[in-house]
């Protein structure tokens, strides 16, 4: 399992739009018959400003290749620089250290 952390800071649009930009990303993988399951997707949001951090999580590098390869994904990775214009989208790769059951 491979795991990826996605930080930025809101600056460009509606929270209200990216939001549901953001539920439209998380169903298109959901109805994916080849990465539901294999692919998790989490967004947290600072309460105090406009930090947000996305988790993503891939089974494999076969899923890691599809999602990228899909064309929702594309359109969601520009959606992501422009709600940021300005600033820096920076994606770090994370290593899961244990969590609870």
């Amino acid at each position: 399992m491979k795991h990826f952390m996605i930080k930025y800071e809101f600056r460009n649009g509606t929270t209200d739009a990216w939001h549901q930009e953001i539920g439209r990303f998380i169903k298109a993988i959901n109805d994916d018959p080849e990465l539901k399951g294999r692919i998790g997707y989490r967004v947290l949001k600072n309460r105090d400003d406009g930090h947000y951090f996305h988790l993503a999580s891939v089974t494999d590098d076969a899923a890691q290749k599809a999602l990228q390869s899909r064309d929702f994904f594309k359109a969601y990775t520009e959606m992501t620089r422009k709600v940021a214009a300005g600033g820096e989208v920076t994606v770090t790769p994370i290593e899961m250290i244990d969590q609870t059951g």
